[in-house]
């Protein structure tokens, strides 16, 4: 099954209650909310008390994506904010293996995420224990950028891979997605689909929303 995770960087924040429920009645499944620090990634957004603030007035999955150096120093705060996922990145911790585990310490799901010039391969290793692979289809840091088409054919071989082992592992995608092109990626394999302006800018985000999951 398609799910959608529409991105809250795209959301009007004056009006960001009104945006959610918008999505929300829409058919959104997540809420993708990108926690960058500046560090990790040349941007910076939101931190525990976004998550918190959100968690009351959303009935979505809460899907943080901590774009954050050290993400180990904060998944306690986050957990407690409410979050349902958190997705952490390779790249970003000397040990991602025991950030993962101390994540489900907490009774939430853990993702692990790859930059696009990560190989997906190096993070096999870690399928047993996580809930979801995010593979980002362009630079994290900032919203609005075109998909790179190199990174699609990491999604195939994850797929196989996830399946070899008759595992429960989501493909998620973010960057650059939109109705013209999401079916490349479901086709390859992926199943929850993040996107921000596609969703939150269009006249009709039931409309979107349904092309993703068709």
């Amino acid at each position: 099954m398609i799910k959608t995770a529409p991105s809250i960087l795209a959301a009007n924040y004056i009006t960001l209650g009104d945006d959610i429920k918008k999505i929300e009645d829409a058919g959104a499944d997540y809420l993708h909310i990108d926690i960058m620090d500046g560090h990790f990634v040349p941007n910076m957004s939101f931190g525990p008390g976004f998550v918190s603030a959100i968690h009351p007035v959303s009935k979505s999955v809460l899907d943080v994506h901590l774009m954050i150096t050290e993400p180990e120093r904060y998944i306690k705060q986050f957990a407690e904010a409410g979050a349902d996922i958190i997705t952490i990145h390779t790249e970003s911790t000397a040990d991602p293996e025991k950030v993962i585990d101390d994540i489900i310490s907490l009774g939430v799901k853990a993702g692990i995420s790859v930059k696009p010039a990560t190989p997906v391969e190096e993070i096999y290793r870690l399928l047993d224990k996580v809930s979801m692979v995010l593979i980002m289809t362009v630079e994290p840091g900032f919203g609005g950028q075109s998909l790179i088409p190199a990174t699609l054919d990491k999604i195939t071989p994850l797929y196989n891979e996830i399946k070899r082992r008759g595992l429960e592992v989501d493909i998620e995608v973010d960057g650059g997605v939109t109705a013209d092109n999401v079916h490349e990626l479901t086709s390859r394999g992926a199943n929850v689909i993040v996107a921000g302006s596609a969703v939150f800018k269009a006249k009709d985000p039931a409309a979107v929303l349904a092309e993703f999951k068709k």
